[in-house]
C-alpha cells in the first residue's frame, strides 16, 4: 500500500512538471515588450529606429536598435508592405528594414489551438475513465467474491519433514501412507485399495496438526493446498458454498494434490441444533463440503487434510467413512517426546553444554509442542536480558516455572507477617508431599509470588501415568490441605491463601464421588450427566439423576473425604513439627528451596511415609 502511495505521488509530479514545460513553452513571458500602434511603427521606421519586422499571421515581433523588443497588430486584410506605403513610407526607407513573413504552422502554433480546446475534453475524459475502471473494478471483485484465497505450498521454502516432527509416531505412519499412496498408487489399486478421502487431524490446541501438515506438504511432492476454513464464513449466503466448489475445481486441476482445511470446525459444527437460531451460510458451506468430499472421481487421487481441537462439535455426517476415513489423534507428548522437541527447538540456539533436557521434560508434564517451543524462546530470551551468550539449565527452570505461573513479582511488597505466613503454608504443602506413600517427589519450593500465586510448591510425577488409583487421588488430597493445615498448627488461624487449595480439593473430592465410583458408602455409581449445547461449544450444565437424599449423601461423602485428607496432614505436621519449623525459616531466609536442598534439610530426620 505504502509503495503505490509513492507511487502515484512520483507520477503527479512528473505531469505536473510535463504541464509547467508545456506552458512554459507556449507562454512566453511577454511583459518586458513594448506594445507599439502603426503610426509608432511608421514613426520610428522613419527615424531608422527598427531593424527587423517578423510577421506571423497578423501578429509583428519589432527588434529595435537597442535590442529590446517590441509588438504590434497589423490590419488583417492587407499586408505589411502595403499598410506601410499607404502610412507614407517611402520604398527606399523601407528598404532598410529586415521584413521577415514566418508561417504559423509551427508547434506553438497548434499547441497554442489545440490545448486551449482540447485540455478540458482531456480532463473530462480521463475523470470519466477513472470512474469507470473503479466501476469495473467493484464488478469484478463482486464477479471474484466467490472465489477462494486458496495457497499452494512451497516446499522449497521453509520446508518440514517427518524428521522435524518429533514424537507422534502413529500419527505420522498415518500420514506417511497418504504420502505413499500419492507417490505409488499402484501398489495400492492393484490389491483393490481405494485412496482415502480425508483424514482428520485431532487434538489440543499446540499439539502438532498444522505442523504434521506442513511435513506432509514437505514430503508428499504433489502440490499442496492449504485455506483457513475461517474463509469460508461470510455475510452473504452462498459465497462460503462457491468459494468451497472453488478450492475443489482447483485442486482437481492439479490431482494428484492434497487440500488442506485449517480449524474445519469454523464451518463444520452440527446443524439443526435448534439452540440460538441457525446460520444458512455456514450450513450451506458445510453442505457443500459434504457433497464435494463425496463426489470424488476414484481417479481423482485428491486427499482433504483437516484439523480441529474440537472434533465434538463436528457434523455426523462429515466424520463418517467416506468422507473422513481417517481420524488420527494427537495426545500431548510423553517424556521421550517432551526430551526430542526441546532438543529440535533448541537446535538452532547456543546452549551450554552442561544443560540435561532430560531434566526440563520431567519438569513439564501436559506441555503442549507449542508450549514447549515458547519455554526454548523465554530461556533465549532470558539469557540475553542478563548479558549471557549462552543458555544455561537455570534459564530453561526459569522459563518453565514463567510458563506455568508467569513471571516473578519481586517488586511485590509483602510485610514480614505476610511472607512468614506464606512460607509455612508452602512448607505445608511440601512435609505432606514427601511424608505420604506414593507421592510425586517435590522439584521446587517458592514464597516468590508469580502471577496470582503468593507461593508454589512444585510436585511432579517420576513417571507418565494414565490411570490413577484412589489412593493417589487421596494423596493429592492431603497434599492440597497440606498448606491449610499447617497455617491452622502454626498460627491458630487461616489466611485467604488457602482459597485455591480448598476449591481444587472439593473439586476433587467430588469427582472422586460422582465420576469415578470411589465412594465405599454410594458404590460404583456415577451421579448427574454433563448436557453440551452445540452452538456454545462448551459444556455449561449438569442435570441431577438422582434424588435429594442422594444429593445429600454425595454431600457427606465429599467432607468425608476432605476431613480425612485434613486430618492426615495435621498429624503429619504436628509428627514432624520441627522439621516444618526448619523448612518454613529456611524459606524466609533464602525464598527459593531446589530438590536437592530441600531433601538435604528432611536428611537428618527419619521421616517414614504414611498411608492417607
Amino acid at each position: 500500500m505504502q509503495k503505490l502511495i509513492y507511487k502515484n505521488i512520483f507520477w503527479a509530479i512528473i505531469t505536473m512538471f510535463v504541464f509547467m514545460l508545456v506552458f512554459s513553452l507556449l507562454f512566453e513571458n511577454t511583459e518586458k515588450a513594448e506594445t507599439l500602434s502603426i503610426n509608432q511603427i511608421v514613426s520610428k521606421i522613419n527615424s531608422g529606429e527598427i531593424t527587423k519586422i517578423t510577421v506571423r499571421g497578423d501578429d509583428l515581433s519589432i527588434d529595435l536598435k537597442d535590442d529590446k523588443k517590441a509588438i504590434a497588430k497589423k490590419e488583417a486584410e492587407a499586408g505589411l508592405s502595403q499598410t506601410l506605403k499607404n502610412y507614407g513610407i517611402e520604398s527606399s526607407i523601407l528598404d532598410n528594414v529586415d521584413i521577415e513573413i514566418k508561417d504559423r504552422s509551427g508547434f506553438k502554433f497548434w499547441m497554442g489551438i489545440i490545448i486551449p480546446t482540447l485540455l478540458p475534453l482531456i480532463i473530462i475524459i480521463a475523470i470519466f475513465l477513472f470512474i469507470l475502471k473503479q466501476a469495473k473494478g467493484g464488478v469484478n471483485q463482486a464477479l471474484s467474491f466467490g472465489k477462494s484465497n486458496l495457497k499452494l505450498f512451497n516446499s522449497l521454502k521453509n520446508r518440514v519433514t517427518f524428521k522435524d516432527v518429533a514424537g507422534l509416531k502413529e500419527a505420522k505412519q498415518e500420514l506417511v501412507e497418504i504420502v505413499d499412496f500419492l507417490k505409488n498408487p499402484k501398489k495400492y489399486l492393484a490389491i483393490g485399495a481405494k485412496i482415502p478421502r480425508g483424514v482428520l487431524l485431532m487434538g489440543s490446541p499446540g499439539t502438532g496438526k498444522t505442523l504434521l501438515a506442513r511435513a506432509v506438504a514437505g514430503e508428499s511432492g504433489v502440490p499442496f493446498f492449504y485455506i483457513s476454513a475461517s474463509e469460508f464464513v461470510e455475510m452473504f449466503v452462498g459465497v462460503g458454498a462457491s468459494r468451497i466448489r472453488n478450492i475443489f475445481d482447483t485442486a482437481k486441476k492439479s490431482a494428484p494434490s492434497i487440500l488442506f482445511i485449517d480449524e474445519i470446525d469454523a464451518v463444520g459444527r452440527e446443524r439443526g441444533t435448534g439452540i440460538g437460531g441457525g446460520h444458512d451460510e455456514r450450513e450451506q458451506t458445510l453442505n457443500q463440503i459434504l457433497v464435494e468430499m463425496d463426489g470424488f472421481e476414484k481417479e481423482a487421487r485428491i486427499i482433504v487434510i483437516a484439523a480441529t481441537n474440537r472434533p465434538d462439535v463436528l457434523d455426523r455426517a462429515l466424520l463418517r467413512p467416506g468422507r473422513f476415513d481417517r481420524q488420527v489423534v494427537l495426545d500431548l507428548p510423553d517424556i521421550n517426546d517432551r526430551e526430542a522437541i526441546l532438543q529440535i527447538h533448541g537446535a538452532d540456539k547456543i546452549i551450554e553444554k552442561n544443560v540435561n533436557l532430560r531434566k526440563v521434560a520431567v519438569r513439564t508434564p501436559g506441555f503442549s509442542g507449542a508450549d514447549l517451543a515458547n519455554l526454548m524462546n523465554e530461556a533465549a530470551i532470558l539469557a540475553a536480558r542478563n548479558n549471557r551468550k549462552t543458555i544455561s539449565q537455570d534459564d530453561l527452570f526459569e522459563s518453565v516455572e514463567k510458563v506455568l505461573l508467569g513471571p516473578e513479582r519481586r517488586g511485590r511488597v509483602i510485610s514480614l507477617k505476610e511472607k512468614e505466613i506464606t512460607a509455612y503454608h508452602e512448607a505445608g504443602h511440601a512435609l505432606v508431599t514427601a511424608s505420604i506413600k506414593g507421592s510425586d517427589p517435590v522439584h521446587k519450593i517458592s514464597i516468590i509470588s508469580r502471577g496470582r500465586a503468593g507461593g508454589y510448591t512444585m510436585k511432579l510425577p517420576i513417571e507418565e501415568t494414565h490411570l490413577k488409583t484412589k489412593s493417589q487421588f487421596l494423596s493429592d488430597l492431603a497434599t492440597l490441605m497440606g498448606g491449610y493445615a499447617a497455617e491452622k498448627s502454626i498460627f491458630g488461624e487461616v489466611s485467604t491463601g488457602a482459597s485455591n487449595d480448598l476449591r481444587e480439593a472439593t473439586k476433587l473430592a467430588r469427582a472422586l464421588v460422582t465420576q469415578f465410583g470411589m465412594s465405599e458408602k454410594l458404590g460404583p455409581m456415577t451421579f448427574g450427566e454433563s448436557q453440551e449445547l452445540v452452538f456454545l461449544g462448551r459444556e455449561i450444565s449438569t442435570t441431577k439423576n438422582y434424588s435429594e437424599e442422594v444429593a445429600v449423601e454425595i454431600d457427606k461423602e465429599v467432607r468425608s473425604l476432605i476431613n480425612r485428607a485434613y486430618k492426615a496432614s495435621q498429624r503429619i505436621l504436628k509428627l514432624h513439627q520441627k522439621i516444618l519449623e526448619k523448612i518454613a525459616k529456611t524459606l524466609i531466609e533464602k525464598e527459593t528451596l531446589e530438590q536437592e536442598d530441600f531433601y538435604k534439610l528432611l536428611k537428618d530426620y527419619k521421616i517414614k511415609p504414611i498411608e492417607v
